[in-house]
């Protein structure tokens, strides 16, 4: 009678052993599931955020694209007749037909150049609601000394800018879809050791761009 007591005890306690490691092992499992399924998780954010970001930049490549078509279609002219550049959007114009050597002063064939852009442009700018820098650039030679028209190239490139940009508003252009900015010898498209170099770096781009988004002013404190 007693083995049979100790038989029984010897049972429920190796089937109280068993219940603890199943138990246990239930709970090992029910956690490795749980990584699983937020590892699985996080793989799909992943792929999801990439699909999405994917999709922005196919979209952002057909508006560039679509962009620059636009403005080729606007400046079909002076594109065919050589007069002008058109390189990732930025419409190029040799100084030459612009200005004198060392001049900020417009020649006429550069005035009647510009008139040519103003209405495309005007209608470009408008219709996609964008405004227009115009940039001046000079080559990396230094101003004569004893010149005191100009400080430096900085000064030539701004007032060059200046000019283009007033005589764009002149055209029609409105005043508030343009400005100017000054580059002076800084990026160079070509090698300024050269004639040829130097005389391509002497430019004026104009770069359509968005219009800045104004957000208001937060009010004073009371």
């Amino acid at each position: 009678m007693a083995q049979d007591l100790e038989f029984e005890a010897d049972a429920e306690g190796a089937d109280g052993a068993a219940a603890t490691v199943w138990a246990a092992f239930g709970d090992l499992m029910a956690g490795v599931l749980g990584v699983v399924v937020l590892v699985l998780a996080g793989v799909a954010v992943l792929q999801f955020d990439l699909a999405a970001k994917l999709q922005a930049e196919v979209r952002q490549r057909e508006q560039a694209a679509q962009r620059l078509a636009t403005l080729e279609q606007a400046l079909a002219g002076p594109l065919a007749e050589g007069r002008v550049t058109l390189a990732d959007g930025r419409i190029g114009i040799g100084g030459h037909l612009l200005f004198a050597f060392a001049s900020d002063e417009l020649q006429p064939e550069g005035r009647q150049l510009l008139k040519s852009l103003a209405a495309p442009l005007r209608a470009y700018l408008a219709a996609r609601g964008e405004i227009l820098m115009v940039s001046g650039f000079t080559d990396d030679r230094t101003m004569r000394e004893g010149s005191t028209r100009y400080a430096d190239n900085w000064e030539l490139s701004a007032r060059r800018a200046l000019t283009v940009t007033r005589a764009l508003i002149d055209e029609g252009l409105p005043s508030g879809s343009v400005f100017a900015a000054a580059f002076g010898a800084e990026q160079a498209i070509a090698s300024n050791a050269d004639p040829a170099g130097r005389a391509r770096n002497r430019r004026v781009e104009l770069a359509p761009m968005p219009r800045p988004v104004r957000t208001p002013a937060a009010a004073p404190p009371r």
